[in-house]
């Protein structure tokens, strides 16, 4: 709802009770949560991700009786990770007067998007998008229930320096917002702690041949490989890297975190590592939600699953707190309490980001399982 509404909506609600109107009513039946994220697109198995965490919580919340008499209703809109077509889904959004989003997903995506939230009364919480400017702008809509990029870069970047030792190293990224943003982070960790960074350059995201890229690793002879960007590229760039001859160990954040990334490279993706959020998929705590979701033939393991059941929760939780869907009043619950939830309990500050959060190094196999590498 525009904020201009809620003025008109208040106006409506004083003139019915100056004349006596006592059947007027605020419940609605369902309280709508728009799920925006890539359903289609080269990552849109991390909106599956995102989008089965939110549902999964969506379905509980209901099941427990739902917030304060309502339903909640998830409506899913595709931006396949596109900044145009993210806009497209925001004004969608506006226009079908809902009043939260669980999403986006891409900072690329989330960051335009965001303006329009922000301007029209609408607060968003993303469950996957890393890049710290989001969040930088002052907005009083905009949370995240995932770490930043300012601290994934230094926990790869300080790993790197302490267990990996290298000699030369080259800095890839995909010259999007996340990708960029994740490598730049890196790149300064290693240049403050003395490690040479031989090539820090761009790709270009949906590339196929990587031969040129290769030649220039490969002469510039670094001996690692930080990779920002998703799992598409880096994919092709580990097979084709093996097929070369071109033996380096290779890092990437959690956008490359994904099963297909062993589809793509098979055995070229043993001893990739990653950072990624925890497993909150083996928290004791968490077995019986993991349940819910293998009963679904789901896989619970995702990077972006459980952060975006806690979305979903924390907006159900600050509408219960706020005792009512008014967006700045459930911001402000939001800033104000704490919440427990499948991925610990968040607290936000008054950007809207979490005040605890931890990235873990994981050490990837071809089989697509992990290893982890840190606490």
């Amino acid at each position: 709802m525009k904020k201009a509404h809620k003025k008109a909506l208040s106006q409506i609600i004083a003139a019915a009770a100056l004349a006596g109107v006592s059947s007027f009513s605020l419940a609605a039946d369902t309280i709508k949560i728009a799920l925006a994220g890539p359903v289609t697109g080269p990552v849109a198995q991390y909106g599956d991700m995102q989008f089965i965490g939110a549902k999964m919580a969506i379905e509980q919340i209901n099941k427990a009786g739902g917030v304060n008499g309502s339903q909640l209703e998830g409506v899913v809109f595709d931006d396949a990770c596109d900044p145009k077509q993210a806009v497209a889904v925001a004004n969608r959004i506006v226009n079908e007067d809902i009043q939260f989003v669980v999403g986006h997903l891409c900072s690329s995506s989330t960051q335009p998007a965001s303006d329009i939230y922000e301007d029209e009364g609408i607060l968003m919480v993303t469950a996957a998008s890393t890049s710290p400017e989001i969040t930088e702008r002052g907005y009083e809509l905009v949370f995240r229930t995932i770490g930043l990029d300012s601290l994934q870069g230094p926990t790869a970047g300080n790993y790197i320096v302490e267990e990996i030792k290298p000699k030369k190293v080259a800095v890839i990224h995909d010259k999007q917002q996340y990708g960029e943003g994740i490598a730049t982070a890196v790149r300064d960790v290693l240049k403050e702690n003395g490690v040479e960074v031989a090539v820090f350059e761009g790709i270009t995201a949906g590339d196929k041949d990587f031969s040129s890229l290769i030649s220039k690793l490969r002469q510039a002879n670094v001996d690692f490989v930080y990779y920002g960007g998703y799992h598409p590229e880096l994919g092709l760039i580990l097979r084709q890297s093996a097929e070369q001859g071109l033996n380096v160990r290779f890092m990437g954040p959690e956008g490359v975190g994904n099963t297909d990334i062993s589809a793509i490279a098979g055995e070229a993706s043993e001893g990739l590592l990653v950072t990624l959020p925890k497993a909150f998929d083996q928290d004791p705590k968490n077995a019986e939600l993991v349940e819910a979701f293998k009963a679904k033939n789901e896989d619970p393991s995702g990077p972006f699953v459980f952060p975006a059941y806690a979305a979903v929760q924390v907006i159900a939780d600050g509408i219960r707190i706020a005792g009512s869907t008014d967006t700045d009043g459930v911001a402000e619950a939001l800033r104000s309490n704490s919440f427990e939830t499948p991925t610990g309990t968040l607290a936000f500050d008054e950007k809207g980001d979490l005040k605890d959060f931890n990235f873990v190094v994981y050490k990837w196999h071809a089989d697509a399982s992990k290893t982890a590498m840190t606490e």
